[in-house]
């Protein structure tokens, strides 16, 4: 029996960047073909499981939470609302503008979360848990210095 053909790699960048942007186009497409049958996108997904961990939580939280430009946020939150998995939440300032899960919301994450976690297992089993573990560190300790140098990057005068 002849061995299983596998497909090239394509060849990395030398920039951090495009390899890290090729590597996410990747995972994204294969968790979003898991996440198919639930109807959600990956990016949704994580929206409503960080509505789900917080409760409730304002545009900044959530930017925060998800590493996420508000822009990009606020495209998911929109089609979210839209298709009634959230809705805003009262706050004492009308300024803010928080979320929260509805009940269609709880149940699509009902849906998604197993499918979620079929992915997940594919690709860790695949790596395995070791070698994620220490790929998460040491990605942790890359978003460390992306998010502090774009804070201490000075703003441009208007």
């Amino acid at each position: 029996m002849a061995p299983k053909a596998t497909a090239p790699r394509p060849p990395l960048s030398p920039c951090v960047c495009n390899t890290l942007r090729m590597v996410t186009r990747a995972v994204t497409q294969l968790y979003d073909e898991s996440l198919r049958p639930s109807g959600l996108r990956v990016t949704q997904f994580s929206v409503l499981a960080a509505l789900a961990r917080r409760g409730e939580a304002n545009v900044k939280q959530l930017t925060d939470a998800l590493a996420i430009d508000q822009t990009t946020l606020t495209r998911s939150l929109t089609v979210l609302e839209r298709d009634g998995l959230i809705e805003r939440a009262p706050h004492p300032d009308g300024r803010i503008k928080a979320m929260r899960l509805t009940p269609a919301g709880v149940r699509a994450l009902a849906v998604a979360r197993p499918l979620w976690g079929q992915a997940q297992q594919r690709v860790i089993g695949r790596w395995g848990p070791r070698a994620w573990a220490e790929s998460q560190r040491r990605l942790a300790r890359l978003l460390h210095v992306a998010v502090e140098r774009r804070r201490r990057r000075p703003r441009r005068a208007s």
